[in-house]
């Protein structure tokens, strides 16, 4: 049986770990450095780290925090935001990330994610889809959220993944920074629709959406959240333990 994961997410900007409701209204949280070493002494199973603005501003990822997070780190780290090119997948893979998400880069170039995955391999390149209803359909947004592309976003996934993605974080908008549950209609659909790991994120407000995330899709590899975590509303240890006594395979 294969273990959960459970995945703390830093959302930087300008430095600084920060969050918000539904992508808006950013608050500072702290330093990525130091919540990241938290994270990873605490029983994370991996971190994600994505430069939310560095797509929006039109820039390069800021590879001299990612670099001291990854050397204070000692479990998996996936890095996004601003990755458009095959150059910035290389950056960040040598500035210590284990895999690497593409979002707004594999909307406007999808050969990217096949380049991608030919040079580093499926299990490198990650996903990232953000995703909202727009008239009853799953539509992919791009930029952090503030562009509606107009693609569905199942067959967005679905093109993907077989391109060459090997993982698929599936951000819902809808309930993002919400803390009422996880958005178990849409991870249905893309667990339906893909065969690769998928990992839920938004929604998390307490230890029973994390039960009833994996209770009612067991296809779901892995949740992940912020705010529950980054306020100590949410002791990962304690989550892991709740979900072990649930039979929810988890590794202690």
């Amino acid at each position: 049986m294969i273990t959960k994961r459970i995945i703390p997410c830093l959302d930087v900007k300008d430095g600084r770990v920060v969050k918000g409701i539904n992508f808006q209204g950013l608050n500072d949280v702290s330093s990525p450095i130091e919540l990241g070493k938290y994270y990873s002494d605490n029983g994370a199973d991996e971190l994600v780290f994505y430069d939310i603005t560095a797509s929006a501003e039109g820039r390069a990822l800021f590879t001299d925090i990612l670099k001291k997070v990854a050397e204070t780190i000692f479990i998996p780290l996936t890095v996004g935001g601003g990755i458009n090119t095959l150059e910035d997948f290389d950056r960040v893979l040598k500035c210590g990330a284990d895999k690497v998400s593409v979002n707004s880069g594999a909307i406007k170039n999808p050969d990217l994610i096949a380049q991608a995955a030919q040079k580093y391999g499926d299990q490198c390149v990650v996903l990232s889809v953000d995703v909202k209803r727009v008239d009853g359909k799953f539509t992919v947004f791009a930029k952090g959220g503030r562009e509606n592309t107009g693609m569905d976003a199942i067959e967005w996934i679905k093109k993907c993944v077989a391109l060459g993605a090997g993982e698929v974080v599936v951000n819902s908008i809808d309930t993002d920074g919400v803390k009422k549950g996880f958005d178990l209609e849409m991870l249905e659909a893309v667990c339906d629709a893909v065969s690769v790991p998928v990992i839920a994120s938004g929604g998390a407000g307490s230890m029973e959406d994390f039960v009833t995330l994996f209770k009612e899709l067991p296809k779901v590899d892995a949740g992940l959240a912020a705010s529950i975590f980054h306020f100590g509303e949410v002791n990962i240890k304690e989550l892991k333990k709740r979900l072990a006594k649930e039979n929810i395979p988890m590794r202690l």
